[in-house]
């Protein structure tokens, strides 16, 4: 397989430049690398009857081995945003050999939870179906998401085991297990943070957490923490008031406990929407090279 490059480069320069303001829908698309092609509209499976769409990122002159793969989830409380805002996020990562995808999900307009994680976990099951065909390894999924879709790539590291999560979108002959979890800034116990949430999580759930507890919990990526999760990497403002860093803490508390790897990266005086600092960048760059490129 062609190196993978580990050191800064251009792009993943230019991704720290994009991601210094908050992370929305509405950011400007960026030209991708000379280097990358980029397949829109990708059919995965079906939610509500409906078709689920992808876009896929990859080297125009990809490795004759098996690719890794990282996997964007978009934020947005669950009730906005899309999967374009994903292929700023990702261009770096193709052009450096990574096979990438950027999904999208039910919202919580058009369906309560648990709509969003089986969108998700059926997203999933599509990349290991078509290992063979787009040349990836099913072996190393990573995914990657940023407050509503930080709580929805925790909830895939942890809930791999629940079955009632699965959904019915397609492909259930396959597992919808990760290998790596980065989680900017995602909730991780509705439980705790109670009805002082954003009311986005009382839309997600239906209703307030007082009156949803069973399915607060369900939907709490602690909730369902063993010692078979992937590892994972934590980042969240000290300053966010929309997201509690206390959320990101008992998610790293939880993991450690059941003997996961879970390194929680505080961004000082970052609000909700950090952005990607230098060293941001480079953790997170760091975190998926040693997680899903083949060891030496």
């Amino acid at each position: 397989m062609r190196t993978l490059l580990r050191c800064a480069t251009a792009g993943t320069l230019l991704l720290g430049w994009l991601l210094a303001a908050p992370m929305t829908a509405a950011q400007k698309a960026v030209p991708l690398p000379d280097t990358v092609e980029l397949l829109r509209d990708v059919e995965y499976g079906t939610g509500g009857g409906r078709p689920l769409k992808m876009h896929i990122l990859r080297s125009k002159s990809p490795s004759k081995d098996p690719m890794p793969v990282v996997v964007w989830i978009h934020g947005g409380g669950w009730e906005k945003g899309s999967r374009d805002g994903g292929i700023n996020m990702l261009g770096s990562f193709a052009a450096r050999g990574y096979f990438c995808a950027s999904i999208e999900y039910r919202l919580s307009s058009e369906a309560p939870f648990p709509a969003q994680i089986e969108d998700c976990k059926c997203a999933i099951r599509y990349l290991r179906a078509k290992a063979k065909e787009y040349n990836l390894d099913p072996e190393r999924i990573g995914v990657w998401g940023s407050s509503a879709g930080g709580h929805l790539v925790a909830l895939l590291g942890t809930s791999g085991h629940v079955k009632e999560l699965e959904g019915k979108g397609g492909w259930a002959g396959y597992s919808s297990r990760v290998d790596a979890v980065c989680d900017f800034c995602g909730p991780a116990d509705f439980l705790k943070w109670g009805d002082e949430a954003h009311p986005a999580v009382a839309k997600l759930l239906g209703g307030k957490v007082s009156e949803k507890k069973e399915l607060a919990a369900k939907a709490s990526p602690v909730t369902h923490v063993t010692k078979d999760c992937p590892e994972f990497l934590i980042v969240h403002g000290d300053q966010d008031k929309t997201v509690p860093l206390s959320q990101s803490q008992a998610l790293q508390e939880a993991l450690r406990k059941a003997g996961t790897n879970a390194t929680l990266h505080v961004v000082k005086d970052g609000a909700h929407g950090f952005g990607m600092p230098p060293d941001v960048t480079k953790a997170v760059n760091d975190f998926f090279d040693k997680n899903l490129l083949p060891r030496k």
